[in-house]
């Protein structure tokens, strides 16, 4: 699967480990590097949902058309498709889950 980013940060901190762990903690960072890469490795979105570890879902509300990949605890990566057959996948944001 092809991969995008919404801002040059995400993309920096998912070619620098350093950037990422200074942005998440060395636990996040660490799966987001490895979810990102686990999404290059993919064909398309479908193929995702056949990795329960990832706990792939879409979202709903006022996040209709984002998905959601497990990190760690709280964590997760929130991504949309970029592409007419779901093999692009934008990377959006890490967000907390339930943010305090």
């Amino acid at each position: 699967m092809e991969i995008r980013f919404k801002t040059k940060k995400l993309q920096k901190e998912y070619e620098n480990s350093k950037d990422a762990i200074k942005a998440y903690g060395t636990d996040v960072a660490k799966k987001y590097i490895n979810r990102i890469t686990l999404l290059k490795n993919a064909k398309s979105f479908d193929d995702l949902y056949k990795i329960p570890q990832l706990k792939f879902h879409p979202l709903t509300g006022n996040r209709k058309g984002e998905f959601a990949i497990s990190l760690t605890g709280f964590y997760r990566l929130i991504i949309t498709n970029d592409g007419d057959t779901f093999d692009i996948a934008k990377i959006e944001e890490v967000s907390k889950h339930y943010d305090d």
